[in-house]
């Protein structure tokens, strides 16, 4: 069966970056929507008898008589944290009217979301399969607050008061069918999972614990369907065409959003560093290992080392190994003892697999003892330390 036609395309792809307040058009569906961007907004115009489920502060939940739907980046929002009483009007449902307002739209008849991305950093995705057509319009960025569900907490509301938290996965996903409420919720439902596959498939790291993030702690969704159409959709979830087409386009236009806002992407996560990084291990703790070893102890090329070790294919193929086996651990899927000489079995081959000359002496760099990351760092500083002349 054909996955059927593909766009995807970038806000950049389409037009320079845009002064002001002037919207100017972007995008338009099949079925009419219109979707037109400024330098911090982007709006949807909504025609007549569109039903949609949405987070919004303002306008949330299920409604059939919104006129449109903006994404927009509050100003000084990029990568910061405040509280919702900072922003203009006092809280974020005020702000959210104000901004309406000034893009001469009906503020009890709009609906809009926040975030920190920036809106020239926007992707578009659209997916058709005979006479079903979805696009999702996504902004992304959780360099500052990824997150994993069940991560400890950074925040409690209580007494109306709230955090903004800059960061986000913003995303608005039309279709040109219709769904009655119950299908809205499930497609929901089914684009979030679809999220949570173009950060894992990235294996974007939270910065609330050493999980693999699942979003950020504050993203947002808008589902827009056409009460006008005689196709009727009954259930968006994963076994039926409607939600493999959604979830396509959400993976797709959330997977490019995060390489424009924050250059998250395949290319920058083969390296055994930024992996590394998920359980706070930087070059600081190399050169520590390092200085222990035997040798001549020279931090500047041996750290210029570690950089290009870091990028070798193998390596980065055994590191991605080596943590997966630390998370089956941590989720008691693997014993940990039987976890820990598994690795420390791999690790043997990492001096031939990374082209370093010669071996260690085991006995002195592998300890059953210590954590199989301890051990990791300190076999991959002696390779390191081996390569570029600083052992004896």
């Amino acid at each position: 069966m054909t996955r059927g036609e593909v766009k995807l395309l970038t806000v950049t792809d389409r037009e320079q970056e845009t002064p002001g307040n002037v919207l100017k058009p972007l995008f338009e569906t099949s079925s009419g929507e219109k979707v037109c961007r400024n330098e911090d907004t982007i709006v949807v115009y909504l025609p007549k008898n569109r039903n949609c489920l949405t987070t919004s502060f303002v306008n949330g939940g299920y409604h059939e008589d919104l006129e449109a739907i903006f994404n927009h980046q509050p100003k000084n929002s990029e990568g910061c944290r405040s509280h919702s009483r900072d922003m203009e009007g006092g809280s974020i449902e005020a702000y959210i009217a104000i901004h309406a307002k000034r893009l001469g739209l009906d503020p009890e008849k709009t609906a809009g979301m926040t975030t920190a991305a920036r809106m020239k950093n926007a992707a578009i995705a659209t997916r058709t399969f005979r006479t079903f057509e979805v696009t999702a319009i996504v902004t992304a960025g959780i360099e500052v607050n990824g997150g994993r569900a069940g991560d400890p907490a950074s925040w409690h509301e209580e007494d109306g008061k709230t955090v903004y938290v800059g960061g986000t996965i913003n995303t608005i996903i039309i279709v040109n069918s219709h769904m009655r409420a119950n299908a809205l919720t499930r497609a929901v439902m089914t684009a979030a999972e679809a999220k949570v596959v173009a950060i894992q498939q990235l294996m974007a790291p939270s910065k609330c614990s050493t999980g693999i993030a699942t979003g950020s702690g504050t993203d947002q969704i808008t589902i827009i369907s056409s009460m006008d159409s005689p196709h009727i959709l009954t259930w968006p979830g994963k076994h039926s065409k409607a939600g493999e087409l959604i979830a396509l386009c959400v993976i797709e236009a959330t997977t490019k959003a995060l390489e424009l806002q924050t250059g998250l992407s395949p290319e920058s996560q083969r390296d055994m560093l930024v992996r590394l990084s998920r359980f706070n291990i930087e070059e600081k703790h190399y050169w520590d290992a390092a200085t222990s070893l035997e040798g001549e102890h020279k931090r500047e090329p041996f750290i210029e080392a570690l950089r290009v070790f870091a990028k070798n294919p193998a390596v980065v193929a055994m590191t991605a190994s080596i943590l997966h086996i630390c998370d089956e651990v941590s989720w008691g899927l693997v014993p940990e003892l039987a976890g820990k000489r598994s690795a420390l079995a791999m690790m043997r081959a990492l001096p031939e697999m990374s082209g370093t000359p010669g071996q260690p002496h085991w006995e002195v760099i592998l300890d059953e003892r210590q954590s199989i990351l301890d051990n990791w760092v300190r076999l991959s500083a002696w390779c390191v330390k081996h390569s570029c002349g600083g052992s004896p």
